[in-house]
């Protein structure tokens, strides 16, 4: 009985401990998301630079600072910017990544060459990207490549590391067998991946779509070096203007922050479900 009440005890102990580092987190979430929210919805005159006027309620909801937000930043053109570099990088990196991944995940247990290939790819991710901004800014230039299609070859140049290794770990718990019984079937290697192996790796699809979406949705540097000053703007680089523009106004910036904000929360919403378990399953070996 006695070792029921301290194991009991122990586990009370646990739960209290994770219900406090939840807590810490979700207010590492709440607290400037209710920030941001509530300085967009303030006027200018509102604004005090004290942390008591800062988490104050405005005195009245200013909601025409969404309004004029849309108006400077041009939002709707900047999202549809923002939407189609993000859905093309999506799902150009589901098709492209998964295919390379299943060809060096497979592969690698037959040949060297394979494991040389994946260790290579994956060493791009400890490139930084300074170093690469230069010289990228010069061959995209040389190539006709400074446009939305220069940016979307960028991304899935730069997401391909992380999601090579997501994709050759997601394969290391999808049996061989599925592949053998394709062939079996009459199925070649590229029907075999794209009629069994492709839809068995759907967790790990909508993960890499959410991470290479996060990355590229909120990533201004790629495309303020390829087109900026081009008059194609998304809507980080949008925001970017709006910041220099109007530095001193923080209502109609925020604002500007919680409208792009609204989109990738939507998406990761949709999302939410396999993103975990593609992650877990993608991390055993």
């Amino acid at each position: 009985m006695k070792e029921i009440m301290k194991k009991n005890k122990k586990a009370s102990r646990t739960n209290y401990g994770a219900m406090v580092f939840l807590i810490l987190g979700l207010s590492a979430v709440i607290f400037p998301l209710y920030i941001a929210i509530v300085v967009s919805l303030k006027a200018p005159s509102d604004m005090t630079l004290d942390v008591a006027g800062l988490l104050s309620l405005p005195s009245k909801f200013i909601f025409s600072n969404y309004a004029e937000a849309i108006r400077v930043t041009d939002f709707w053109r900047s999202m549809a910017n923002s939407l189609f570099i993000t859905i093309a990088t999506v799902v150009l990196s589901i098709v492209i990544h998964s295919l390379a991944g299943y060809v060096i995940g497979r592969g690698m247990a037959k040949r060297k060459t394979f494991k040389f290939c994946y260790l290579y790819i994956i060493s791009g991710m400890f490139v930084p990207f300074a170093l690469l901004m230069l010289p990228l800014i010069k061959q995209m230039a040389r190539l006709g490549l400074a446009n939305q299609g220069g940016v979307i070859l960028g991304y899935l140049v730069f997401f391909m590391p992380m999601n090579i290794l997501l994709y050759t770990g997601y394969l290391k718990n999808v049996p061989v067998t599925l592949d053998e019984a394709g062939y079996i079937d009459g199925t070649n290697t590229w029907g075999t991946f794209w009629k069994i192996i492709f839809p068995v790796m759907s967790p790990m699809h909508a993960t890499v779509a959410i991470l290479t979406a996060l990355g590229t949705w909120n990533d201004v540097m790629l495309p303020l070096i390829l087109m900026g000053g081009s008059g194609v703007n998304t809507l980080p680089l949008a925001q970017l203007t709006f910041q220099t523009q109007f530095g001193t106004n923080y209502n109609l910036a925020f604002a500007s922050y919680i409208l792009a904000l609204v989109p990738i929360v939507i998406f990761y919403l949709i999302c939410q479900r396999k993103i975990i378990n593609g992650v877990m399953s993608g991390s055993i070996k």
